[in-house]
């Protein structure tokens, strides 16, 4: 009789083993990498969605460059027939 107590709480052993090592570990990491990747995807769509803030220099080189008026975009051309 001692022999079956002793296989079988030698098999609760291996089954607990196996479940912490198979089974828990394993889901603990997937769920730390999803959560880390969509946190990161979230900081994306975040940084995405905000304008982007001109700094002073790029302010200071849009006020020093002279302004282009739409008439000189105009070219005119002759029709060929």
């Amino acid at each position: 009789m001692n022999i079956f107590k002793l296989a079988f709480e030698l098999f609760i052993i291996y089954m607990v083993y196996k479940l912490i090592f198979d089974f828990i570990i394993p889901v603990y990491h997937t769920t730390r990498q999803m959560k880390q990747k969509m946190a990161e995807m979230h900081q994306k769509m975040h940084d995405q969605q905000q304008p982007a803030q001109p700094t002073q220099a790029n302010v200071a080189k849009q006020n020093d460059l002279p302004k282009k008026s739409f008439a000189d975009d105009y070219i005119e051309y002759e029709e060929v027939k």
